[in-house]
């Protein structure tokens, strides 16, 4: 089998999620790469979610699959379509997010096949690199010939994919795989914000149990703000109810790779240094100053963050003027 990519797009509100154009980073290594955009409507407006994909580099094609089910996507629902578009692929990628990680598990048993978590570095088309046990040591694994590889991509190990220039071609497709009826979209509860999303975020200011309590997290809050940054939390303040649990950055939480993480009164337990080590520029603001987060910061600032942070508002404000 000539090694080819299927790609599972990611997207929410009509626009495509950096996540799809890191994956693509992943499928490069390993042949040319299909798009398929499960959606209500993929093409609806000139934001439409498959013609950005069609728009990025690497993209041979792009598949549309079009459904009014498809509005409030179900990993149940969409595992045997995925299977059935599966055939002739040598490959089935997704972004190892938490959609990504319902799907692809999913898709893999019901093919027969073997599944790939958090593939971090292709060695070759069928040898890849994974973390484990928190990211302290890092696996090779191996699949097979003559069967296809379902794998889930950490996004924080790849760059995404830039614009190509060009605008791959676009078909529909319309899945005859029997659909299961045991799960249905009932609603969706979540938080409104108008910071940047914290998976795909550029900028990143989290706080941890240091901060002290549910208001003192205002100070977070203030500088993300001022920085244009989302806003992240470690597992310990989540546990002390500070936050809620969407903003966990680490292991157990979200995996990022912002090009600026400031740690702020978190001490860097391993569990959230896994969750960061692929920042590019990591500021940490602690009282301790054998903090473990010092190890792996590129600035500290030891000191009361109380003092600190707010200093730190005042020279960003200044330099602005």
């Amino acid at each position: 089998m000539t090694d080819k990519v299927l790609v599972v797009a990611e997207h929410s509100g009509g626009r495509l999620n950096p996540s799809t154009a890191r994956a693509l980073a992943a499928a490069k290594s390993i042949g040319p790469a299909t798009v398929v955009v499960f959606a209500a409507d993929p093409g609806d407006s000139s934001r439409g979610v498959a013609a950005a994909a069609a728009a990025l580099a690497g993209v041979a094609e792009v598949i549309t699959v079009a459904d009014a089910g498809h509005a409030h996507p179900l990993a149940a629902r969409i595992a045997p379509q995925l299977v059935e578009l599966s055939a002739g692929f040598s490959h089935v990628l997704a972004p190892s997010t938490t959609f990504g990680k319902d799907l692809l598990p999913r898709a893999a048993a019901l093919a027969g096949c073997p599944q790939v978590s958090d593939l971090m570095e292709v060695v070759d088309a069928r040898s890849f690199k994974r973390p484990i046990y928190a990211g302290n040591v890092i696996t090779t694994v191996s699949v097979p010939t003559g069967v296809t590889v379902f794998a889930t991509v950490r996004t924080a190990s790849f760059k995404e994919v830039g614009a190509s220039g060009t605008t791959a071609p676009v078909r529909a497709a319309t899945p005859a795989a029997a659909l299961p009826t045991h799960t249905r979209f009932v609603g969706l509860e979540s938080a409104r914000s108008d910071r940047p999303d914290l998976q795909s975020a550029a900028r990143v200011v989290s706080g941890g149990r240091g901060v002290g309590s549910q208001e003192n997290f205002a100070v977070i809050f203030r500088l993300a703000d001022l920085l244009g940054a989302a806003v992240g939390a470690s597992r310990a303040a989540v546990d002390a109810g500070f936050v809620p649990n969407d903003m966990q950055v680490g292991q157990t939480g979200k995996i990022i790779a912002p090009d600026l993480y400031v740690a702020i009164g978190i001490s860097g337990a391993i569990q959230h240094l896994t969750g960061i080590k692929d920042a590019g520029t990591i500021v940490a603001i602690n009282k301790d100053g054998d903090a473990p987060i010092f190890e792996v910061a590129d600035l500290g600032l030891v000191g009361d963050l109380f003092t600190l942070v707010p200093e730190l508002e005042r020279a960003i404000e200044a330099a602005r003027k």
